[in-house]
């Protein structure tokens, strides 16, 4: 059929064209909106800027056609043969190109929005600076292909083959990347915030300066890969091997690092603060001058690890040996003003050979543990009791309890290597509850022991009396439990613990209506003021609570704070 004729008939209002052969065609900026074109020959016709919109495409011959900045929005390209053709600039919104061929096709700076790509079959194809927003291109063959400052926000990747490929400051944001092959890939500069990319293989691949912030990688493959400069706060990293990786000076910032295995991964000047390395694998890895303020090392290997300048500041160590570590010396403290490492350990020396580990063994067997208020001996023991419980094989015995004008503090000594922070953090955690149960239960409990209460004899009036200093103990005891407890929890955490106070000073009769509104509302409005962070937790809170949580007691105290805030 000759072109004219083909434009006469569509302009008449024909639109099924079925198999025809139109291939050479020039119907550049041809309107063929809504035509059937399926299993058509167009075969290095000139379709630039023109409109196909809606068109039928299924199993056409594309090849080497010229489609440059036409619009294909919403078209059905299933299966179609698009091997060598220029779609430059062309409008592919809402395109489905299932299982169609697009080796050496090239789509650069194509608009490829929510399209689907799902099984496409390409060999160096280039889509750089495409935008494929939201595009399924699940089990997609992408082996080397360009995709160099390419959106891909939210686009579904699961299982694609992108090994090779170029995604240079490409922008992969929230997108879909599970099971995804990007060997060797180059994703240097790339934006991947909040990217699942769960049990991806990106052996020996470049992240060169690539953001992962809050990106999930559980159970990803990135041996040997470059992910130098790197920014990976918040980042997952579970069960991850990142053998011989290259992480130098990377910011690991509270990233989940748990059962990973980084043997021999170079982490020097790294930024862990923060970071959760529990079952972690570092065994003869290069953390030279690295950040580990306030980082959770739990049964982690750091056999012939090299640690020397580290920053410790705050690092919580339980359950690891560090007698087998490669150290001279470390830093204790860290400067936010100058920002820099201070304190050196030793001060005037290098360590010895294991002196770390036996100077690390000899205070990790010390909980210490600062009461506001001298405790509740009863309550303190069942306390201790129950964190026994809760550890394995864990035996704790007092040393000794001193108490200076208002500081109480209580030294117990483990039977292992432990946590002193979190076992401390642990029991004022469990104490304010733990309290509340002896006060209630204190006579069963005595009896349950055999221990017999002497009665009572005194007068009725003295004995009102008694009650009504017990009260006045409970009251002040009570108060000083709930700021305790309302200056060192969030929100979603204190609101029970405050409100099991509550109920049981109610239950005594005793009123709350001054501990609602001054001493809960004010210490959560100074707390609030003095930090940001809390306030927006607790503005948060706010929002998100049940009407039955808002209107319990504990739930108007906050409101209340909230409007003392607002004035």
């Amino acid at each position: 059929m000759q072109t004219q004729e083909f434009l006469q008939r569509y302009q008449q209002g024909e639109r099924n064209f079925g198999h025809i052969d139109l291939s050479g065609a020039s119907l550049s900026g041809v309107n063929l909106r809504d035509i059937d074109l399926t299993g058509a020959n167009l075969t290095g016709a000139n379709l630039s800027w023109s409109f196909l919109s809606n068109a039928q495409l299924i199993g056409a011959c594309l090849r080497r056609a010229d489609l440059r900045s036409a619009g294909l929005a919403g078209a059905n390209l299933s299966g179609a043969n698009v091997s060598g053709a220029n779609l430059a600039k062309a409008d592919l919104r809402l395109a489905c190109l299932e299982a169609a061929e697009l080796n050496w096709a090239a789509f650069p700076e194509a608009d490829l929005g929510g399209a689907n790509l799902q099984g496409v079959k390409s060999d160096q194809i280039n889509f750089a600076g495409a935008k494929l927003d939201g595009a399924k291109l699940m089990a997609a063959e992408l082996m080397e292909a360009n995709l160099n400052r390419a959106s891909l926000v939210g686009a579904n990747l699961t299982g694609a083959n992108l090994r090779e490929a170029h995604l240079v400051e490409a922008n992969l944001r929230s997108a879909i990347l599970i099971g995804v092959n990007l060997i060797e890939s180059d994703l240097n500069g790339a934006q991947m915030r909040s990217a699942n990319l769960t049990g991806a293989d990106l052996h020996r691949a470049v992240l060169a300066g690539a953001d992962l912030t809050e990106a999930v990688l559980d159970n990803a493959d990135l041996s040997r890969a470059n992910l130098a400069g790197s920014y990976l706060l918040k980042a997952s990293f579970k069960k991850a091997l990142l053998l011989r990786a290259n992480l130098q000076g990377v910011y690991l910032l509270r990233a989940d690092l748990s059962e990973a295995n980084l043997r021999n991964a170079d982490l020097q000047k790294a930024d862990l603060s923060g970071a959760y390395l529990m079952d972690a694998m570092l065994g003869e890895a290069d953390l030279r001058e690295a950040c580990l303020i306030e980082c959770r090392l739990i049964r982690t290997n750091l056999e012939g690890a090299q640690l020397t300048g580290c920053c410790i500041q705050n690092w919580q160590v339980q359950d690891v040996d560090l007698s087998k570590v490669d150290c001279r010396y470390v830093f204790t403290q860290f400067d936010y003003t100058a920002k820099v490492a201070a304190n050196r350990l030793p001060v005037d020396r290098d360590f010895e050979s294991g002196e770390l580990g036996r100077q690390h063994q000899e205070e990790s067997s010390i909980v210490e543990v600062g009461f506001a208020e001298s405790p509740n001996w009863e309550a303190l023991v069942f306390t201790v009791r129950r964190v026994e419980l809760e550890s394995r094989e864990l035996k704790l015995n007092v040393q000794f309890f001193e108490s200076a004008g208002e500081q109480h503090l209580l030294r117990l000594s483990a039977n292992r290597l432990v946590n002193g922070k979190i076992l401390g953090d642990r029991i004022l955690a469990l104490y304010p509850d733990m309290l509340e149960k002896v006060l209630a239960k204190g006579a069963e409990i005595l009896s349950l022991l055999g221990l017999v209460v002497p009665s009572n004899s005194a007068q009725p009036e003295s004995g009102q009396k008694e009650v009504l200093l017990r009260r006045q103990e409970i009251y002040q005891r009570m108060v000083r439990q709930i700021s305790f407890i309302l200056m060192s929890q969030t929100p979603d955490k204190f609101y029970e613990s405050v409100q099991r106070l509550l109920d049981y000073l109610k239950q005594q009769g005793i009123p709350t209506e001054q501990i609602q509104k001054k001493v809960i509302s004010q210490a959560i409005v100074q707390r609030a003021k003095q930090d940001p962070i809390f306030r927006e937790q607790l503005l948060a809170w706010e929002k998100t609570a049940s009407d039955r949580v808002r209107c319990s007691m504990m739930g108007e105290a906050v409101r209340y704070a909230i409007a003392l805030l607002s004035e």
